[in-house]
């Protein structure tokens, strides 16, 4: 089952980003045999941070929800709320992602 993930980032996150970066980034790589994409969300002229979007392949909620919680950005209270929606796959085109 595909699970989308979407997080607000908290005042604090642009702060503490590079601190908790490479434990984040060695997490997602850990956890490639089920996070589909990933990515930071940004304001819209590219220069905040506003939250991320990931979107896992697991068997529940419960799991989508474990994955979250192990994540050190969100050990560290970076995130101010988490919504997980269950997600059918419809259009697959990673292509059309190449160069953003």
């Amino acid at each position: 089952m595909l699970w989308a993930i979407s997080r607000v980032a908290a005042p604090n996150f642009a702060a503490m980003r590079d601190k908790g970066l490479q434990a984040h980034l060695d997490y997602l790589h850990s956890q490639k045999g089920i996070l589909v994409v990933s990515g930071a969300t940004v304001s819209d002229d590219g220069t905040e941070f506003t939250g991320s979007l990931l979107i896992v392949n697991v068997g529940s909620r419960a799991e989508a929800r474990a994955f979250v919680d192990a994540d050190p950005f969100q050990k560290a209270g970076m995130f101010t709320n988490v919504t997980i929606t269950r997600m059918r796959k419809g259009q697959w085109n990673p292509q059309a992602a190449e160069g953003a």
